[in-house]
């Protein structure tokens, strides 16, 4: 039914991106090709009069997508930390998209913060400043809490936020289908899957009480990271709509110029926001999806501040050690490895080719060994992973799309304080670690112990369920098939047993 409003969407969208200028840095930095600049040239010119207009004081590219709406300004803080993949140029014209855009009135955030905690807000603090940073979805005051004079952050959600990007969305869904049905072969990347799982995230950032049981969730897994800090939040003074949290004092990390004033060490700095991320996703699970340089700030003993917790991934332990070992698979040239994981894994269809699957990944893998960071294209890199994975008929991971997406957001910040970094070098000591203490005889024992623990609880039903079983196994009267599985339930109880043996015995070496 939105069908026809869908279209005038994405119509207008190459329209303002003709009418902003923007049109013309994307073509240049993605050194399209002339049939291509052509057609897209096609598709904003003639409708030039549709486009938006946004504020003429912002570079062309932020002001196409800021003028666009809220789920365009989240692509563009992606593209931001990229500088290998769309240029120098447009990543400088993007960053400004992390935390500098137009505000809103302060009195429509005050309004909105008495009307969701009930109190007004001379009686919660005893300063309220102008806005202090404005994103995409909302923006952040300075406070002072009239009770303790505690510095805090006020996080205010943007007024209509919600309506506006569901009709980003809708658009976006609506684009998604079309490109399934005129290029069949995009449906191996699911992309509906991709825009729902967006969406998903997205929504869960609208709701401010989520992110703030994020930071308390995610301040206490990283208490004791050295280096490391996590502002706590005010539950007392926050809502679906507002949020409170300590004050993070510090230099934010898009601000070069002010960290090497500060005497920061940058190889140092981007080292860190790389194994900090990766000790989050291995070692917890639940890691910081948003960690561009506009919610990272170094305080003045040099630890990185993480804020902004509105967009968190969470990985279970499984698919934590297949992650481990692919990466270590790479980190060591051991592309058989990597082949054999992704098979096991079910990342590849069983009826493929084990040893051509390694083989293109030796392809992948080798051209980064032995050469200087600011040597490697990520475009040509990420265009060549396309391919291979088109060929051997990977799918899309839907939950893995958060961690990848991070993974590419986290090397862009690092070298953006340290172009020549070695990503693989860097990443060994945190890969490695946790591959002894989680992918080995060790982390078998603590299965083993998990395992007891589940089946404790079940104990008393365990006899019961033997003799039921045995007695189904037993009776003349079942059909031979339904005898044969009944066997199958007996088996696993058995063996669950014998778990729970081992796990009670080992348990004080575990």
């Amino acid at each position: 039914m939105r069908g026809p409003h869908n279209i005038i969407r994405l119509i207008r969208t190459g329209a303002t991106f003709e009418r902003t200028g923007a049109m013309d840095v994307v073509l240049e930095a993605y050194k399209a090709p002339p049939r291509l600049r052509f057609a897209a040239r096609m598709l904003g010119w003639p409708f030039k009069w549709l486009g938006l207009k946004g504020d003429p004081a912002l570079p062309p590219a932020t002001r196409a997508l800021t003028a666009l709406g809220p789920a365009y300004i989240k692509f563009g803080q992606v593209l931001s930390t990229r500088p290998d993949i769309v240029g120098d140029e447009l990543a400088q014209q993007l960053k400004y998209l992390q935390d500098k855009l137009p505000p809103f009135p302060t009195e429509t955030a005050k309004a909105m913060i008495e009307a969701e905690l009930e109190l007004p807000v001379t009686t919660m603090f005893s300063e309220f400043s102008e806005p202090v940073a404005a994103a995409s979805i909302a923006q952040v005051h300075r406070a002072r809490l009239a009770d303790t004079g505690e510095d805090v952050a006020v996080k205010v959600l943007r007024p209509g936020i919600e309506r506006a990007f569901r009709k980003d969305i809708d658009a976006f869904y609506f684009a998604a289908r079309w490109i399934e049905r005129l290029a069949p072969f995009s449906r191996r990347l699911r992309p509906l899957d991709v825009i729902e799982h967006f969406e998903g995230v997205v929504l869960g950032e609208l709701d401010l009480r989520l992110e703030s049981s994020a930071a308390a969730e995610f301040a206490a897994n990283t208490a004791k990271d050295e280096g490391f800090q996590v502002p706590k939040p005010h539950w007392f003074l926050s809502s679906r709509n507002v949020m409170t949290l300590g004050w993070a004092e510090g230099v934010g990390l898009n601000d070069i110029a002010d960290l090497d004033a500060a005497g920061h060490d940058r190889k140092v700095l981007g080292a860190r926001v790389l194994q900090l991320f990766l000790n989050h996703a291995l070692r917890d699970g639940f890691f910081h999806a948003d960690m561009h340089q506009g919610n990272l700030k170094v305080a003045g003993n040099g630890d990185i501040i993480a804020y902004d917790f509105g967009i968190m991934g969470r990985i279970d332990e499984y698919t934590r050690r297949v992650y481990a070992e692919i990466l270590m698979g790479f980190i060591r040239k051991d592309y058989r490895r990597v082949a054999e994981v992704h098979f096991e894994a079910g990342y590849v269809p069983a009826d493929r080719d084990i040893d051509e699957f390694a083989r293109a990944l030796r392809a992948v893998g080798e051209p980064i060994f032995g050469m200087e960071a600011s040597r490697i294209s990520m475009a040509r890199l990420l265009a060549y992973l396309f391919e291979v994975t088109e060929r051997f008929g990977m799918e899309t991971r839907t939950e893995l799309i958060l961690l990848q997406r991070t993974m590419v957001v986290v090397e862009g910040v690092a070298r953006s304080l340290d172009p020549h970094i070695n990503i693989w070098e860097v990443a060994r000591p945190i890969v490695e670690r946790y591959i002894k203490e989680n992918v080995g005889p060790k982390a078998v024992l603590r299965d083993l112990l998990k395992t007891a623990r589940v089946l404790a609880r079940f104990g008393p039903k365990l006899p019961a369920l033997v003799e039921a079983q045995l007695i189904r196994a037993g009776n003349p009267a079942t059909p031979p098939v339904r005898r044969r599985r009944g066997l199958a339930p007996v088996l696993w109880i058995a063996l669950a047993a014998a778990a729970f043996a081992a796990g009670f015995l080992l348990r004080d070496f575990i």
